[in-house]
């Protein structure tokens, strides 16, 4: 091994767990789980994040702000720095894939510097058979030091931590990053590269399966519900983050969850809450004198975080992928409350609502952004792990749509009766998951919708169960002067982000209009 000897190869949950708290990485938790804090930065750094630009890459990478440049030769030097101090320590080593389809499935090797974040790997990516599929294919590599910082002047970096993804030699470099999501967040920039040029479509959904093995997706940047909504007690979950849809079906890219905890609670959250105990990690969780975590304090940071592996689940598809989908949801936090609480998108309001990827930032997973909640648009609903152009994978979506004639619905899990700060109210947890139930018994049937002005998306005039009023975000507010106000503030905010993309009219054409 070149690096880190003597190394600790392929350690059990159990003697990493044992190895983090001989070195003093972090505490148990009177649930079992491993409690570790992450410094200053406890979420992602995309200002720090690179992709080498050469001879691969010059011409298919959608370079600018989130897409950062950096040369091989800035890569190649830093990569030999942290090998060189990676060999004065012993390393932790494993050997993991990413991809439950044998087809598309990649192996890894992380090497880290510190035991949690080798179980953190361990708990997140899949833990390979002895006769593991990718065993004939090349690795891909990835380092972590969290401990060694760069110097933005020697380094050729922009502060003292930096992620530089090397496609053309499959390597990951994360030095100076405590924050254990950059990891996970890097191999998902991988596959969501390499999937597309093979047909496959990268997705930041989770996925479930009902009895009757129907799957649904859902689509949602961090704080809009994707892992709560998708960790149902009815149905058989396949993964909670990151998956690929091929021409058979979905797969998992993972071989755990990296939930939020901010405001956790057992009652509504009951899967996640079980799923912390023994070999869970727990990132920024604030613990009691009695070691118990308390997901209410925001101490260290709102983006708290746990992963646990799948088998953590009772209610999982063992295969960890599934058939083609019935149904494919985009979750969004309208902090305006003019979105209805669910809409029937066409195939093109589809791509114009996957390009613009509306939501609102809840607790961000990104260090450096501003306190409180402010809406956003991301492209794809993950705007920083997409490298390609976005038109790629809008084109890759209506294609699978129209293959399957799958319906794809808008959910919002956002505010009502009112905008953020106006008098509105944010949807409770209960509420979305009855009109979630309700599309999956395939209740919402369009000929018994009507078009909503504005966004002219079709909503249903009744749920079974439901107060027909909330179904229509105009009925909901008192005050029917600041909802136009908001309608239109909003409209144009769709408008405005939407001008960068080149797409056909006929996507164009379908987002939202001034009446």
């Amino acid at each position: 091994m070149p690096l880190g000897t003597p190394a600790y190869v392929d350690l059990t949950v159990e003697v990493l767990v044992q190895h983090a708290l001989k070195n003093k990485e972090g505490q148990l938790s009177a649930n079992g789980a491993l409690a570790v804090t992450t410094g200053s930065r406890t979420g992602r750094s995309p200002k720090d994040r690179f992709i080498v630009k050469d001879a691969e890459t010059a011409s298919t990478v959608h370079w600018g702000t989130i897409n950062q440049p950096i040369e091989p030769v800035v890569f190649e030097a830093l990569w030999q720095r942290v090998s060189a101090y990676l060999a004065q320590r012993p390393a932790y080593w494993a050997h993991l894939r990413v991809g439950a389809d044998d087809h598309y499935a990649l192996p890894l090797e992380v090497i880290t510097e510190l035991a949690w974040h080798n179980l953190f790997a361990r708990q997140l990516f899949i833990r390979p058979e002895k006769e593991d599929a990718t065993r004939n294919k090349p690795p891909w590599i990835i380092l972590s030091t969290p401990l060694l910082k760069t110097v933005p002047q020697r380094d050729g970096v922009n502060s003292d931590g930096a992620v530089l993804l090397n496609f053309s030699q499959r390597k990951i470099l994360l030095v100076g990053m405590l924050y254990a999501g950059e990891m996970k967040k890097a191999v998902f920039s991988v596959l969501n590269y390499g999937l597309p040029p093979q047909g496959v479509l990268p997705m930041h959904c989770a996925a479930n399966v009902g009895k009757k093995g129907d799957v649904a997706l859902f689509f949602g940047l961090s704080g809009t519900g994707k892992t709560t909504l998708s960790a149902d007690p009815e149905r058989y979950l396949i993964g909670d983050d990151e998956h690929g849809w091929s021409r058979s079906g979905v797969f998992n890219f993972e071989g755990g969850c990296y939930a939020k905890c901010i405001h956790l609670s057992r009652e509504r959250e009951p899967v996640i809450w079980n799923a912390i105990c023994q070999g869970a990690v727990m990132e920024n969780v604030v613990l009691d004198a009695e070691g118990m975590p308390n997901y209410h304090d925001t101490h260290h940071t709102e983006n708290t975080r746990t992963a646990y592996p799948r088998e953590h689940i009772p209610l999982r598809i063992l295969e960890n992928r599934g058939g083609l989908p019935r149904a494919v949801i985009f979750l969004t936090c309208d902090l305006y409350g003019v979105l209805p609480p669910v809409a029937l998108l066409t195939k093109e309001q589809a791509a114009y609502h996957f390009l613009s990827g509306y939501t609102a930032l809840v607790g961000s997973t990104e260090v450096g952004s501003s306190a409180g909640i402010r809406p956003t648009f991301s492209t794809c609903f993950g705007a920083p792990f997409f490298p390609r152009p976005p038109i790629v994978y809008a084109e890759l979506l209506m294609k699978r749509i129209t293959e399957v004639g799958c319906q794809v619905y808008l959910v919002n899990t956002g505010w009502t009766g009112g905008g953020y700060g106006q008098g509105g109210q944010r949807f409770a947890i209960p509420v979305t998951r009855a009109i979630v139930h309700a599309i999956l018994r395939g209740g919402l049937q369009p000929n018994r919708c009507e078009i909503l002005p504005g966004f002219n998306v079709m909503i249903p005039k009744e749920i079974q169960g439901m107060d027909h009023r909330i179904l229509n975000p105009r009925h909901a507010w008192r005050d029917g002067t600041q909802y136009e106000t908001n309608l239109r503030a909003l409209i144009a905010k769709f408008r405005e982000n939407f001008a960068q993309f080149t797409v056909p009219e006929t996507i164009r054409n379908a987002g939202p209009l001034f009446e």
